[in-house]
This record gives structure tokens, sequence and C-alpha cells, in this order.
């Protein structure tokens, strides 16, 4: 338990009958801690800050030991209620933590049915402050320090419950943290000036600083988190008697140098559990190129199968496995108020167990190097966290109803706060006309400009420096009291309501003109958005149940 959250004995719900308890399918995704001995960097996990040192390429951490002991608390609490689980006592299992106060991204709009999306956060603690924790494996100087969140995934519940969508951020990504409050002290932590590693967030005020930090970089508002460290990983994978996963070859992930998760396995599909389970997670050297890209992959695999499992095998029939995994489940977790109890979680289990897996996409956050760090890459990243803003399924398979929908509801989207006088609003024009061929057109601010000061806006001034290349002229804006300014400032120059962009990257009022407005006092008629999910995110489907691991040559035996 995470000194100061508390736990909950206080409600226990209703019994079910059998009858109503279905199998709680929908989730997996990736990530996982560093490896044993000669593979846990410390440089790595240290939540260091910009520019940091450390020889090592940035791994590209989609932790999925966690994200299995996340889930499967889920998918169990879900599956088992009725007469097998003891709730008030599973109630006092779960470790409790506060929601974080202060500034928050806008909550989603409701669809035409008054249905909203579900956001929740999920985070992998890498605590090693206890023997069984330490006794996994790790970095040695890392025990009893403060923990990091070396697991970041954002969970999306489509509204109308049709698809789902994951999103995993690396754990080494650069982010400027926002101010957060630690709940227990009342410590305040500063917005820091600099950028630091994304996975120091936890250790600025606990999982609500982590929650914060996620809303300032995507602007999607977050309704739950829950947190678990890779203890439960082991406790929760005995319970349920093992996961089949397949390689090409038989493999040995251990080198000359004593580097590797000293996963061995031979050629074929084996079932694993345990320690073993946890060794495939980690796994880095042996699979593909031994690269966190392979690592990845295997997880994905690893939990694509956990699910099948659960879904096609009558594995916890038996009230002691039931009972045995409700316990490994509840004690896995520290979650906000809104999950605090056995019966909030089933509801939850039985809103996400609505998605098929052909229906659930995992996706990682485009990034990009900054010397042995990432950071979010720009234009691809934005737009994977604007899809989940805008509630489109990454699978490409919204209903062309549900899109019509949702255009409609785009351009009729007016702000709650109304909009000044224009000669008030000041607007700062930038040119973002150059392409991937082509330079900037040359006084293209100051032309647009000078158009805004014709329709009224007096304040309107271009900025002679030159933006990044944008495609499609936006109207951005930094807070929801400028909204309405920047709907107006786009309604006068005949820009669709689309074209409105909250963002965190300007201070007031911002109008990007882009390569699709290179003349004229007119912008062009406005193209469909492009809702596609960016190539970047390799994005995977979680029905995809054909997978194989490749070893590498050079750890086979």
């Amino acid at each position: 338990m995470r000194q100061g959250s508390v736990r909950r004995t206080d409600e226990v719900p209703q019994q079910r009958g059998a009858d109503e308890l279905g199998w709680d399918e929908s989730l997996y995704d990736n990530e996982d801690e560093g490896e044993n001995k000669g593979d846990g960097d410390a440089r790595e996990r240290s939540g260091g800050r910009e520019g940091d040192g450390g020889g090592r390429p940035p791994r590209r951490r989609r932790r999925v030991l966690r994200w299995f002991a996340i889930v499967l608390a889920v998918l169990i609490l879900g599956t088992a209620a009725a007469g097998y689980l003891y709730y008030e006592h599973l109630n006092g299992n779960i470790d409790v933590s506060p929601m974080p106060e202060g500034e928050r991204a806008p909550e989603a709009t409701p669809n035409a049915a008054g249905q909203t999306p579900l956001n929740i956060l999920l985070i992998g603690s890498d605590a090693r402050d206890n023997a069984e924790n330490q006794k996994l494996g790790g970095a040695k100087e890392t025990f009893n320090g403060t923990p990091l969140a070396d697991v970041q995934m954002l969970l999306h519940l489509s509204a109308d419950r049709s698809n789902m969508s994951v999103i995993s951020m690396p754990r080494d990504t650069l982010l400027q943290m926002p101010e957060c409050t630690d709940p227990e002290t009342g410590k305040v932590y500063p917005q820091t000036q600099g950028r630091m590693m994304t996975n120091a967030s936890l250790g600025r005020g606990g999982p609500g600083c982590t929650v914060l930090a996620w809303e300032k970089l995507t602007n999607i508002h977050i309704n739950h988190f829950m947190m678990v460290d890779f203890a439960g990983v082991v406790s929760m994978a005995d319970a349920i008697g093992g996961v089949p996963v397949c390689v090409d070859a038989n493999i040995h992930s251990r080198n000359s140098k004593g580097e590797g998760s000293g996963l061995k396995l031979k050629k074929g599909t084996t079932y694993i559990q345990g320690e073993q389970a946890l060794q495939w997670l980690r796994t880095r050297y042996g699979f593909e190129d031994g690269s966190d890209i392979g690592r990845a992959k295997a997880q994905h695999m690893y939990m694509n199968s956990m699910v099948r499992e659960l879904r096609e095998n009558a594995t916890l029939s038996s009230p002691n496995k039931l009972r045995r995994l409700a316990e490994e489940a509840t004690s896995a977790l520290e979650v906000d108020e809104g999950l605090d109890t056995v019966k909030k979680l089933y509801d939850l289990s039985n809103e996400l167990k609505r998605v098929p897996p052909e229906r659930i996409t995992m996706t990682t956050m485009p990034y990009e190097y900054v010397g042995v760090r990432v950071q979010p890459k720009p234009g691809d990243a934005e737009q994977l966290f604007r899809l989940v803003r805008d509630d489109v399924a990454l699978d490409g398979k919204d209903d062309p109803a549900k899109k019509k929908e949702r255009e409609k509801q785009r351009e009729e989207s007016v702000s709650d706060d109304p909009a000044a006088e224009p000669a008030e609003i000041g607007v700062r024009v930038v040119n973002g006309t150059a392409t991937a061929t082509t330079p900037s057109v040359p006084g293209r601010a100051s032309a647009v400009a000078a158009v805004l000061q014709g329709e009224g806006y007096a304040r309107a001034a271009a900025d002679q420096s030159t933006a990044p290349r944008q495609e499609r002229t936006v109207v951005r804006f930094p807070s929801a009291e400028l909204e309405g300014d920047a709907q107006a400032v786009a309604k006068s120059l005949g820009l669709p309501m689309s074209s409105v962009e909250e963002s965190k990257d300007v201070t007031g009022v911002t109008l990007v003109v882009g390569a699709d407005w290179p003349s004229g006092d007119v912008p062009p008629k406005p193209e469909a958005k492009d809702d596609r999910t960016p190539e970047s995110a390799e994005a995977m489907n979680g029905a995809d149940d054909g997978a194989c691991m490749h070893v590498n040559p050079n750890f086979t035996w």
C-alpha cells in the first residue's frame, strides 16, 4: 500500500445471480519493467531531466505486465462476483487515492444519444519497497527508492461502447510537468521549467500527478486511474493457470555479459505463468533484433493470448480459483474513489466486456528521439490524441452514420463562454504555409492579419516567425475562456468550427495559416478531416491470434 492511501470497507454490493455474470473480456496491451541484472539501466529508470546521460538508446517500454495485472483485476471482479466473493473483505484489499485537483482537461461532450466516452489511465509502478517486489529482480540501487510510473497507458472506451483504444506512452518521454499537490502531505510541486521523463510524475504527488501530466499533454479528460506494481503480475499469472505463448525456435534470453531476462523455452507453444510469465514480458535480448520493438510485440501477443484463454476455457470455474484470483486482483490495485469498491469495479467490467477483441486497438504514442530519450512526434502524436478526444475508432471501422453525426456535432459545437467584441480580441497570425517540398509563402501572415483587421479585429497582428508546417488552417486557443473568441475568429473568416482547436502550445488566440490557404482573402472550402490512425502509432488489433515470436539466432540453444 502506498503510504497515505486508504482502504475501503464500507460498501457491500447486493449479490447477483450467476446468470448475470458473463466473462469480462476486453482489454490487453503493453508494458513491462527493466529486465534482470545487466538489463536494468538505473539511469533509464531514474526519471531524470532532459539531457541526462546514458549510452543506451531509450527503451520503448510497453510494459504489459502491469497492464495484465490491472486488466485481470477488472476481468475477474466482473467474472467472479456473486456467491464466491466476500465483498466486504475484498473492498478492504483495495488501496484508494484521490483524483487530482487543479486545472483539468475539459470533459468529453456527449454524443446525440447522450452517451459519453470513458478514459482510464493505467499506471504501472516500479516500486521495490518490499521483499516480494525486490526478489523479482531489477537494479538493486532502486530498492526502497521513489517509485516511478514506468507503465502509462490510456484506455479509451467509446461513448457507444462499440470499440476500445489504448495509447501507451514510452516511459522516457520528455514532458514539462504540471503543478501537482501531494494529497498526503500537501506539498506543492511547481510546474517544471524544463522537461523531465514522464515516469517521474508519480514521485511528484502520486498517481494524480501522472493524470495531470497526461491531460496537459493530450487535452483528454481522464475519468479514472488504476495502478499496480509488478509483484501482483506474478501472483495473478499463477492464479489463472498460465497463458500459451509461441516462439519459432528454442530461446534462452541470456548473453555472455549476463544480460537478458533468463527466459528459456523450446520451439513452439508453451503455457507460461508466474515468474516465467514475467520473464516473457521483460525479454528484449533474444526476440527479433533485440530492441524494445520486439519486446512490445511479444507483450501484445501475450495479452491477446491471455484474453482468449479467459474467453475460450473454463479455467476459473472452481470456487477456490475464483476466490484466490479475486484476492490477488483486489490486493494488487490502487484506484481513485470512483473505483474504490468491488461493485464499482464489477460495473466497470460490464462496460468493458461489451467490446469484442476485434474492435480493440492498441497503439504507442508516436515519438521521435531526443538524444537517448524521446518526445511526442509533431503532427502524428497530436493526430492520435485528437482521434481519441473526438471518440474516433482507431481501427477505422466507425459506422458511417456515426461519422456524419460527429461531423455535425463539430460544426454545431458552440462554446459556453461568449466571445468578446472583435476589437477586443487579440489574434496572433502565424505563417504555416510551408510544405515538404515548398517554402513558406512570403508575407502570408501579414496578408491574413490585414483580412482580420478588415473584419474588425484591430488587435490582429502577424508573427514574423515561421511556424512548423501546417497542412490545414487552424485557430488555436490555450484554455476554455478563450474558446468563444477563437470560434468567433473562425466564423469571421468562414473557417469551419472543426478548425478550432485547444492547444497548450499557444498563449492566446492564434491563427495558423496553413498550406491549404496560400493566397487570397477567402480560405478554401474545407475538406473532410483525416480520421486515420497514424502509421507511426503501430496499431495492433486485439483479435490477432496467429503470431509466433521470431527468435534471434544468437539466442537459440
